[in-house]
């Protein structure tokens, strides 16, 4: 079993606290994504499954195991790194069969540890080419191999060991933008052949949306939202999510509660937005708010109750994105490219679906709705 839990996690270097707190649980075969910006505390909490840093407070499990003191090598982890960390001097084939060399593997039935013969490793390392399409590029050292076929000898040198949880620290970073779409892909077709934990940590949130089974977003060192990508994306729990997930990210502006004779609405500026009543019942008159709405769940439409002026359009070939000024604030609508073109200057009425307006509280961030 390669569950992977965090319970009440600290880890602080001197006066900074790195990770606060993390309770998470991680099921055994999930492809588990850590997101969030630089300094978020998701690689820290990565190099704790790793061993490679120490926990402050709390208990860290991997499977039924407390490994707060367990030494690295013997957590039965592999990590993959943004850097690859391939040996210059060696061939793509020694490379992958690198970490064979001085462990000892639990091979035989009840039969204790050994290191494996030169026939197993080099069964072990055949195996992991073609699974990673390395075959023909086995007698290459790293100096003549692309970024993508250096990024997959990383990933056969972590899967020849076939650990318990694979660890990936942000490994597509260093790739071209088609090279790390081919990429993900290949991930997940692997993560479904072994079949094992991954704990994978960047800060795309493509690379998040695309791959996860679900979705840990971090904020300076706590967690602020677990769960599958839609979900996630969907109903946002605080403003931080809703800010940093999706792209363009959510529209939000503060506004103000008000009761009307047809229901709810709330107040931007000298405009309003109607709510649907049965899901803001609950908000008094008055209450301040910030009202949060995505690129997609805004509308042109003539009879619209918001009126904004065009700032900027960018046209993205399928889709263009028309950035507007609105109650002294930004804000994104994205439309098809084959909607009604607009030009920066104009004046757009726009009506938002009452179904997929997010309410949040100022002070607290959370969600209200």
């Amino acid at each position: 079993m390669s569950e992977v839990a965090f319970d009440g996690v600290t880890k602080r270097f001197g006066e900074v606290t790195a990770v606060d707190q993390l309770t998470l649980d991680i099921a055994d075969g999930e492809f588990m994504v850590l997101l969030g910006p630089s300094g978020c505390g998701k690689t820290t909490a990565l190099r704790m499954i790793a061993g490679l840093e120490t926990v402050t407070e709390g208990t860290l499990r991997i499977g039924d195991r407390v490994v707060n003191d367990v030494e690295a090598k013997d957590r039965d982890i592999a990590m993959v790194f943004q850097s690859y960390a391939l040996y210059p001097h060696m061939t793509v084939a020694r490379n992958i069969e690198s970490p064979l060399v001085a462990r000892r593997f639990h091979v035989d039935a009840d039969a204790p540890p050994r290191k494996l013969t030169a026939a197993e490793r080099s069964e072990r390392v055949d195996q992991a080419a073609r699974s990673l399409g390395l075959t023909d590029l086995m007698g290459r050292k790293p100096a003549a191999l692309s970024g993508g076929q250096r990024q997959r000898v990383a990933l056969a040198r972590a899967i020849v060991a076939r650990p318990s949880a694979f660890l990936m620290d942000e490994p597509l970073s260093n790739l071209d933008a088609k090279l790390r779409a081919q990429t993900r892909i290949e991930l997940v077709e692997l993560h479904e052949r072994l079949a094992t934990t991954f704990v994978y940590v960047t800060h795309d949130q493509v690379e998040a949306m695309t791959m996860a089974d679900r979705i840990a977003v971090l904020n300076e060192g706590r967690l602020q939202q677990v769960g599958p990508p839609q979900a996630v994306y969907e109903r946002p729990h605080n403003l931080f999510v809703a800010r940093f997930i999706g792209s363009p990210p959510m529209n939000t502006v503060p506004g103000t509660v008000v009761r009307t004779d047809t229901g709810v609405a709330v107040q931007l500026g000298g405009q309003r937005i109607d709510l649907d009543p049965v899901a803001h019942e609950p908000l008094a008159d008055g209450t301040e708010v910030v009202i949060g709405v995505r690129p997609e769940h805004l509308a042109v439409d003539p009879d619209g109750q918001v009126k904004a002026q065009v700032r900027a359009v960018e046209w993205l070939g399928h889709e263009r994105l028309v950035v507007c000024d609105l109650a002294e604030h930004h804000i994104t609508v994205r439309q098809s490219s084959g909607a009604e073109p607009v030009a920066p200057g104009d004046v757009l009425a726009l009506t938002a679906d009452p179904a997929h307006v997010h309410l949040f509280d100022p002070n607290t961030t959370e969600r209200l709705n």
